[in-house]
C-alpha cells in the first residue's frame, strides 16, 4: 500500500514539473504584455477591425462628449482652446502670390482680386447657405465638431441661387451619417457605416439619413436615406487606423476620467455645504421624539436653524453634531492628478487646461508654451489641408464663373499658379520678447533665418510689412517728420545683439 502511494505520488510531482516547465517555456517565447495571467485576467483586447469597434460605440460615445462639453468646465476649455489656438480671431488668413510670367514678380493686380473675393465670400449670411456664419465662423465650428463628434460633415453647393459667387457650404452633423446602416450593393459597391465604397476602398458616395435621428426612429431602409455624391461632401477626421471609415470624439480616453472627476467635485462641494452648516442630530432617551417648530407634508420635524441662537432642548433629549471634515486637505492634489492624465489624453497642457499658474517658474511655462504651440501648428496644417484645400479651388471657379473674379483668358498653367495660394494661420506670441527678438537677430545675421521666417511665426507676411513700413514713410514724409531708427535689439555699432542687462521680471527660473 505504502509504495503505491509513493508510485501515485511521485507521478503527480512529475505532472506538476512538465507543467511547470511548459509554462516556462511558453513564458519565455512570449512579450510581458502578452501573458496571460491573474492580474492581466481583466485587461481584454480586441482584434476587430476598426470599423467594427467604431460601430458599437460610436452613438454612446458621441453623445458623452457632447454632453461634456455642455456641462464640464474643463471639456469646455478644451474646446476653447481649440478655436482660440488653431483658427485665432483672424481665422486661417488667405494670401494669393501668384506670379507673373516672367516668374519673378508677383502678379499684384490677380492677386489682389482673388484676396477681395474671398474676403467678400466670407462675411456673414454668404459662404453658408444658412446665412449665419462667416468663414471665420465655419473654420471655429470645423475644429470644435471635429474634437466633439470626432468627425465633420461638410456640403458643398455649387448653385447660383446661394450666393453671388455660386458657392457656398452647409455643415451636416455627424448623425446622419448613420453608424448602422452597413449593405452590400449589386453594382459591387458597399456601404460600411453609411459610407458607399468602391473595390479599392473610395468613398463615391454618403448615405444621409432625411431626418436627425435625434427627432424620429427612422429606419435602414434606403428610402430613408439621400444619396450624395462623394464629390459634394467634405469628410473629415484623424485617421488612426488603416481601415477606418469614421472618426471618435478626440475626448475618448479622457471621457471616463472626466466624469468621475465631475462627480467627484460636486460631491466635496456638497459635502463641503453639509459641513458648513453644522448639522447635527437629536437622540431621545426615553424614545420620545423632537417636537420641533413644524413638521412638513411626511410628518418629519422641521427645526428653523438662524446663525448666533441657540434652543432649549425638551428634557431627555440630547444634541449630537456632526461636523464633517470637507473639502479634505487632499482634494486640490488629486484634482490636480487627475487633470494632469486628462490633459494629456487631450494632447494639452495641463497649465493651459486647468488654468493653474501657480507655482510654474518662466522655464516651465515657456517649455509647455512650445509644446502646446508645436501641436496647435499641427493642427492648424492639418484644417489647411482638410478644410481650406479642399474648398478654393471649388470656389475660385464658380467665383470666376459667376463674374466674381475677373482674371481674363488664362491658359491652364497659370490657372494652376492661381489655385496654389499661401496660407497664413495665426501666429503666436513671443514668450519673453526681448530674448527672442535677440535671438532672431543672431539667426537672420548668420543665415540660420530669414525675416519672413520671423514675421510668419508671428501669423504674418514680409509683403504686407514692408508696405506698412512704406506708408508710414510717405506718411512721415508728409508732414515732414523724421522716424526713430529703432535698431531692433543690436548695439550701436551693429555688430550684435547687446550684452544681457535689465533682465525682465520672472527671469528667474527660481521665481514663480
Amino acid at each position: 500500500m505504502r509504495k503505491q502511494i509513493s508510485r501515485f505520488l511521485g507521478r503527480v510531482a512529475d505532472r506538476l514539473e512538465q507543467r511547470g516547465r511548459g509554462r516556462r517555456l511558453r513564458s519565455s517565447r512570449m512579450f510581458a504584455a502578452a501573458v496571460q495571467d491573474r492580474l492581466t485576467s481583466s485587461w481584454i483586447g480586441s482584434n476587430a477591425t476598426a470599423d467594427v469597434n467604431i460601430r458599437a460605440g460610436l452613438n454612446v460615445m458621441r453623445a458623452r462628449s457632447r454632453e461634456l462639453v455642455a456641462n464640464n468646465d474643463y471639456a469646455r476649455r478644451f474646446i476653447s482652446l481649440l478655436k482660440t489656438n488653431v483658427i485665432g480671431p483672424d481665422g486661417i488668413k488667405l494670401q494669393s502670390q501668384a506670379l507673373l510670367e516672367d516668374g519673378k514678380s508677383l502678379d499684384d493686380d490677380a492677386n489682389n482680386k482673388i484676396e477681395k473675393a474671398w474676403k467678400d465670400w466670407g462675411r456673414v449670411g454668404v459662404c453658408s447657405v444658412d446665412g449665419r456664419m462667416s468663414w471665420i465662423d465655419c473654420q471655429k465650428m470645423f475644429v470644435s465638431s471635429l474634437a466633439t463628434d470626432g468627425e465633420v460633415l461638410i456640403r458643398k453647393y455649387k448653385n447660383p441661387r446661394v450666393n453671388e459667387f455660386g458657392f457656398a457650404i452647409q455643415f451636416i452633423e455627424a448623425d446622419h451619417l448613420d453608424v448602422n446602416l452597413n449593405q452590400d450593393l449589386k453594382n459591387g459597391n458597399r456601404i460600411r457605416l453609411g459610407i458607399e465604397t468602391d473595390s479599392f476602398g473610395r468613398p463615391v458616395a454618403y448615405w444621409l439619413r432625411m431626418s436627425h435621428p435625434g427627432e424620429s426612429m427612422g429606419s435602414t431602409r434606403l428610402s430613408n436615406y439621400q444619396r450624395v455624391p462623394a464629390e459634394e461632401i467634405i469628410h473629415a477626421f484623424i485617421l488612426d487606423r488603416p481601415t477606418q471609415y469614421r472618426g471618435v470624439p478626440w475626448m475618448v480616453s479622457a471621457m471616463r476620467r472626466l466624469n468621475h472627476l465631475g462627480s467627484y467635485e460636486e460631491a466635496e462641494l456638497i459635502a463641503a455645504r453639509i459641513g458648513a452648516s453644522k448639522m447635527g442630530f437629536f437622540e431621545s432617551g426615553d424614545g420620545d421624539g423632537y417636537e420641533g417648530d413644524d413638521t412638513d407634508d411626511d410628518g418629519s420635524v422641521i427645526m428653523e436653524a438662524e446663525p448666533g441662537t441657540f434652543e432649549q432642548l425638551p428634557e431627555g433629549v440630547k444634541f449630537s453634531s456632526w461636523e464633517p471634515d470637507h473639502p479634505t486637505t487632499a482634494f486640490p492634489n488629486f484634482v490636480k492628478a487627475c487633470l494632469r492624465g486628462v490633459a494629456s489624453g487631450l494632447n494639452v497642457s495641463y497649465v493651459g487646461l486647468a488654468n493653474d499658474l501657480e507655482g510654474v517658474s518662466y522655464s516651465s511655462i515657456r517649455q509647455g508654451e512650445l509644446a502646446d504651440r508645436d501641436a496647435w501648428k499641427v493642427l492648424q496644417v492639418w484644417a489647411i489641408e482638410h478644410l481650406l484645400g479642399q474648398i478654393f479651388p471649388e470656389w475660385f471657379n464658380s467665383a470666376e464663373l459667376n463674374g466674381m473674379i475677373k482674371l481674363g483668358s488664362m491658359s491652364q498653367e497659370k490657372r494652376e499658379r492661381y489655385l496654389r495660394p499661401s496660407w497664413r494661420p495665426r501666429g503666436f506670441a513671443w514668450v519673453d520678447p526681448l530674448k527672442e527678438v535677440r535671438a532672431n537677430f543672431v539667426a537672420v545675421q548668420n543665415g540660420f533665418k530669414s525675416i519672413q521666417d520671423i514675421v510668419g511665426e508671428q501669423g504674418g507676411d514680409i509683403e504686407d510689412v514692408f508696405k506698412q513700413k512704406k506708408r508710414e514713410k510717405d506718411l512721415a514724409d508728409l508732414y515732414e517728420l523724421e522716424l526713430p531708427v529703432i535698431t531692433g535689439g543690436v548695439t550701436d555699432d551693429g555688430e550684435g545683439p547687446p550684452p544681457e542687462q535689465n533682465t525682465p521680471e520672472g527671469d528667474n527660473e527660481n521665481e514663480s
